[in-house]
């Protein structure tokens, strides 16, 4: 989508590829190696806008070539987990604090001792929330998901009823894969369940783009954009539909594992607390190409792609304009190609990356 992320979504921005130029929609610029919309200036917006919780109207989505989507959603898995937990653990303290501290009775059943001394403010205390280092995030040491065995079925990309089974069943793939490392890590969380819309969130957006899907966080939600994926599929070989759609749910679901982490939440932490705009982007880039790179994982894992065809996907998804919220065509590629060839996922950790790697 175009864009910068607003609270609540993250999604993938359609960008241009490789194809030839396009006529787009009416009152629209081409779609194109060249003639794709030009993603939008970082001076477009005022800094920040008026009564806005930065750039809203921008899913963190999957734009074409990837633009920003809509972003971010509910707690952290790691985050509501582990402040259940130790509220809970509180209690008990405070429980055991009670039955081991309390005065004997006095004779007669009369107790006039003051309880004071026999109470810690400290047990009572809210518990803090669990920090989350988006950097050294123990994530990053375990390896790429075991390839998973997923029968693709055969896509219309016109068809919101074709998209709904294709997404179900690679939503299905996505979550066999992925689950066993995020349950190495402890993690229990529900699988996010896979929608198709024909409202377009782009629309009445100042800024171009073309929003494909987007995830958002406090539903545990994938959807999928029924008119720009439509309108992007016109270029798109025949062969090649069904990887490039299979790429693009494989993003979403990166920022499905983002969120599970606590990842989302502690970059969007980021965004917000940016001293400028430029700083905003980059804490914005490092998470949307992180998604790619998952991406590449999903390519790599689901185990029915080989290498040209995901080379191929990587130019279609990816190649083209440089946008200011995903990054340079360069470095997306990049990333993607990092997720799909490497064997752990610290070859995701966009946020110990220079920042030459996620312009």
């Amino acid at each position: 989508m175009s864009g910068f992320p607003a609270p609540g979504r993250q999604g993938y921005p359609g960008g241009a590829h490789p194809g030839p130029a396009r006529p787009g929609p009416a009152g629209a610029p081409p779609f194109g190696a060249a003639g794709h919309p030009a993603a939008p200036s970082p001076q477009a917006a005022p800094w920040p806008p008026a009564g806005a919780s930065p750039y809203p109207g921008s899913p963190y989505g999957t734009y074409w070539p990837p633009p920003p989507p809509r972003r971010h959603g509910g707690t952290a898995v790691w985050a509501a987990v582990g402040g259940s937990s130790l509220a809970a653990f509180a209690a008990l303290l405070v429980c055991v604090a009670l039955v081991a501290n309390a005065p004997s009775p006095t004779p007669g059943g009369t107790d006039t001792a003051d309880p004071a001394p026999y109470y810690s403010r400290e047990l009572s205390e809210r518990p803090h929330p669990i920090e989350v280092d988006v950097a050294g995030h123990p994530v990053y040491d375990l390896a790429v998901p075991e390839r998973v065995d997923c029968e693709l079925p055969d896509l219309d990309p016109q068809s919101a009823s074709s998209w709904e089974g294709f997404s179900e069943q690679i939503g299905g793939c996505l979550n066999e894969m992925w689950q066993p490392r995020l349950e190495e890590l402890g993690l229990r969380t529900e699988a996010p369940t896979f929608h198709v819309t024909e409202e377009n969130p782009d629309q009445g957006s100042p800024e171009e783009g073309m929003t494909l899907a987007y995830y958002e966080g406090d539903r545990l939600a994938v959807t999928v954009v029924l008119p720009n994926v439509t309108l992007m599929a016109r270029d798109i070989p025949d062969a090649d539909q069904e990887a490039v759609w299979a790429a693009l749910l494989g993003h979403e679901y990166g920022h499905h594992v983002q969120q599970a982490t606590g990842i989302l939440d502690a970059s969007y932490e980021m965004e917000r607390g940016a001293a400028s705009q430029s700083e905003e982007l980059e804490a914005l880039r490092r998470t949307e190409l992180q998604a790619e790179c998952m991406g590449g994982i999903a390519m790599s894992s689901l185990g029915d792609f080989g290498d040209a065809e995901i080379d191929r996907v990587n130019e279609w998804l990816n190649g083209g304009s440089d946008l200011p919220t995903h990054g340079s065509a360069t470095n997306r590629q990049y990333w993607f190609d990092q997720g799909a060839t490497l064997d752990t996922i610290e070859a995701c950790n966009t946020y110990a990356a220079p920042d030459t790697e996620v312009r």
